[in-house]
This record gives C-alpha cells, structure tokens and sequence, in this order.
C-alpha cells in the first residue's frame, strides 16, 4: 500500500500520542508508585485503544493500526504495573497498619 501525504500526517499524529505514553510508564516502572495512578482511567483507556486497534484493521489504516498497537502496548502495560504494584502498596499499608 502506497503511503500518501495524509497518512504521514497519521502516523505522525500517532507517533506523537504514543510516544506521550513513554514517561509514564518509565515513571511508573522505575519508582513502582501507583498510588496516584486511576485504576478507572487505564482501564478504559485500554479498552478504548483496543476498540482503536480493532477499528484501524477493519478499515485497513495503517497510521490507526500501527499507532494503537504500539500504545495498546503501553497503555495496557501501564495498567498492568498499576494492577500488580498496587496490591504490593495495599498489602505493606496493612502490613504497617497491623504493627
């Protein structure tokens, strides 16, 4: 498939919002604070970028698939970091509370 000059301006748009995801995750990963972090938001952020992603490959965009894989990636890895992080912060306050 040719590439033409909108679907630069996509993947371009795409790989800006990706990449937006980055220091987020680094964040998040190095400190393994989640704390602050919406359980509610990744949750339907994911399943949003999933719809995305489902939504690209039925019209066979490019710019929509490539980006969404890349942020389903991020996103959902996001809210798997804040899944298991969080019942390690739940269980040291209780382990705290209970001394």
């Amino acid at each position: 498939m040719e590439l033409n000059w909108v679907e630069y301006i996509g993947l371009t748009a795409g790989t800006l919002t990706t990449a937006a995801y980055l220091p987020q995750v680094y964040k998040t990963w190095r400190t393994k604070a989640v704390g602050d972090i919406s359980l509610t938001m990744y949750t339907s952020m994911t399943l949003g970028i999933l719809l995305w992603l489902v939504y690209g490959i039925f019209i066979k965009a490019p710019a929509v698939i490539a980006a969404n894989s890349v942020s389903l990636a991020l996103v959902g890895g996001m809210l798997r970091l804040k899944i298991v992080y969080g019942r390690r912060e739940k269980a040291a306050r209780k382990l705290r509370q209970g001394q």
